[in-house]
């Protein structure tokens, strides 16, 4: 069923989030190194199945399978030039799974980093990260999605250029970020999360947050931390299903479903009011969390 995001944010109980898309992928056959967003059109089957799991499960929101979906990062796998197509294709997957859910479902099209630098200390210009973010807003927006959701980023730099990306493609388009804390409570280019708050409010975002990062416990820090800085704004938390270890050379993360509904509860007394996971996350996951903050 379809929702607006300000149908979703006028009710007074925690907001459900989705959780894992590339965990769920690599359960499903991908190859590490593979490209995630080749299977929008190779194996929308799956993709659409990984919608459904988490919808089930009781997320309100869920993200495209577009992470990694801008123009750089998939030259990277040699399809640059299937930007548009491939972005398109994730949406499509995912308006098609909420608007057949039984429950107000948003899509929130996902928006991932570039992977290189910003300038001075990289090549990477902010017209050029701009223009490679509006790309991707635009057929994110053409296909269907209901918010833009910028995520994982380190840099204040990135996310001030994927945001005017968004807002070129799609003034009207609702924009949400959030950035990975990893580095003893700052991103990997040394943000605190006081830092972000101030920042984003420049930004015009109807919610921001943390997602990724070293677990819940480090996201709890992150939340409590933003929510002082300014309790009126919309906070996302969306922690990483713990911290993970190496079997047969892929990363399996220790947080049970029981962990997890655990710090739903925790991260939202701190304040986040739209709580889902990341990496190592499953439906269980997203159903036990649910489950937690069920009214």
């Amino acid at each position: 069923m379809k929702a607006s995001w300000q149908t979703l944010l006028a009710s007074s109980t925690p907001i459900i989030a989705d959780g894992g898309m590339g965990t769920m992928l690599f359960a499903n056959g991908l190859e590490q190194g593979g490209c995630p967003e080749m299977w929008n059109v190779d194996r929308p089957d799956v993709i659409a199945s990984i919608h459904q799991g988490y919808i089930q499960a009781g997320a309100q929101i869920i993200l495209t399978n577009s992470f990694g979906g801008n123009r750089v990062r998939l030259e990277s796998h040699g399809h640059g030039e299937r930007a548009a197509e491939l972005n398109q294709a994730a949406a499509r997957l995912a308006r098609t799974a909420a608007d057949a859910a039984p429950n107000p479902v948003v899509v929130g099209g996902s928006m991932g980093p570039t992977g290189q630098m910003m300038a001075p200390l990289g090549d990477l210009t902010a017209e050029e990260a701009t223009a490679i973010f509006a790309e991707q807003a635009a057929a994110l927006v053409a296909s269907g999605v209901d918010v833009l959701w910028i995520e994982t980023m380190s840099d204040l730099a990135e996310v001030q250029a994927a945001r005017a990306g968004c807002r070129q493609a799609a003034p009207a388009t609702p924009v949400v970020a959030t950035m990975t804390f990893d580095t003893k409570g700052r991103t990997m280019m040394g943000v605190k999360p006081e830092q972000a708050v101030s920042a984003f409010q420049e930004f015009d975002l109807v919610a921001l947050g943390a997602n990724c990062g070293n677990g819940p416990d480090e996201i709890e820090s992150i939340i409590k931390h933003m929510h002082a800085a300014n309790p009126d704004v919309v906070l996302v938390a969306k922690a990483n299903a713990g911290l993970p270890h190496m079997e047969s050379g892929r990363p399996v993360y220790d947080a049970t479903p029981d962990d997890m509904a655990a710090y739903s509860r925790r991260v939202h007394q701190l304040g986040a009011t739209i709580i889902g996971a990341c990496c190592g996350s499953t439906p269980d996951h997203i159903r036990a969390i649910a489950g937690a903050l069920a009214p």
